[in-house]
């Protein structure tokens, strides 16, 4: 049997996937290169395929049974925040078709274990700012983005229910790091890229947001390593394929939040530079503050986060000048 990994090319899709090669899994990746690169999943079966096409359905679940996978990992979507809330039916479409059709495949194929990844998105602004959002807070998602991933979620329940599918939604916070240069963040609208970006350049880091009810004024996220991220699709896979009761979502953070300044110091610190921040309007769609309570992981899956910011800073910073992360820090 094998695991499917959809966006399994893509920055967290291919740490997934490096975890599940690392302990043998044979692993099918799909993806249509719009974002992923191939380079990250070296000598691995490879399906080109863009999920939103309800035309691919046929060819995915033929693939899927050609493989034997009997589980799934759909992480393909779009996840820009500013760009859902310019073009919401594109990101409402995309996102829950494409959804769809990885589902109709895998029920054709018969592969019955689902981990969706998901966002903290879902939540929008918490009432009590600050606290920690377990997954019983109600979703208030504001933006496309987030909400198109929440009726994700919906629509994998209703899935599960009607197919007898084994099924979970991942929760992401703020992901960040890498485990070597290849597998690094490229996105252009994450933080610690940009930021990367910036102070090597020596230009001002740009925040957005200032002025809020925070300790220095910029938005708090819980920054949570994508190293933790991957391994945590493993332990759910496992549970799922295990026939243990899985919540049907479950938050994958540190339950620490950071504020994007110190997110720029942490990064400053590590490339040994002073940096110069430019502190602009806050976005349309971007919460105050979001950080995980990570209760549920631990108690129903068994996990945690491990690697913190400085570790996340200190990664990406290696893995930017081509240089692989030794991730052995005492918190391992």
């Amino acid at each position: 049997m094998s695991v499917a990994v959809v966006g399994g090319a893509g920055y967290i899709g291919a740490h997934v996937v490096d975890v599940l090669r690392a302990r043998g899994e044979h692993v099918l990746v799909v993806d249509d290169l719009s974002t992923g690169d191939a380079d990250r999943v070296p000598g691995l079966p490879l399906t080109r395929i863009d999920v939103t096409d309800p035309t691919q359905v046929a060819p995915l679940a033929t693939a899927f049974r050609q493989h034997e996978v009997d589980a799934v990992v759909h992480l393909a979507a779009r996840k820009r925040v500013d760009e859902s809330v310019a073009h919401p039916t594109r990101y409402l479409r995309d996102n829950v078709a494409g959804l769809a059709n990885v589902l109709d495949a895998a029920t054709a194929a018969d592969a019955r274990t689902v981990v969706l990844s998901s966002t903290a998105a879902v939540y929008g602004t918490p009432d009590a700012a600050g606290a920690p959002v377990d997954e019983s807070t109600p979703p208030r998602p504001e933006n496309p983005y987030g909400t198109s991933k929440l009726a994700c979620e919906w629509l994998l329940e209703a899935h599960a229910r009607a197919h007898g599918v084994a099924a979970t939604s991942l929760r992401y916070f703020n992901v960040a790091g890498a485990a070597r240069p290849v597998l690094a963040d490229r996105g252009t609208s994450n933080l610690v890229p940009i930021v990367l970006d910036r102070l090597r350049a020596d230009r001002a880091v740009e925040v957005f947001g200032g002025g809020l009810t925070t300790r220095d004024g910029t938005p708090v996220r819980d920054y949570v390593h994508v190293v933790d991220v991957a391994e945590a699709h493993v332990v759910a896979l496992d549970a799922l394929r295990s026939g243990r009761d899985v919540p049907a979502v479950v938050n994958l953070g540190t339950g620490e939040g950071s504020t994007v300044l110190e997110v720029v110091r942490a990064v400053a610190r590590v490339l040994g530079v002073e940096p110069r921040v430019d502190v602009v309007a806050r976005r349309a769609g971007d919460p105050v503050s979001v950080v995980a309570d990570v209760t549920l992981a631990g108690t129903a899956l068994g996990w945690r986060a491990r690697l913190r910011l400085e570790d996340i800073a200190a990664d990406a910073v290696r893995c930017d000048a081509g240089l692989t992360p030794e991730l052995t820090d005492s918190s391992r």
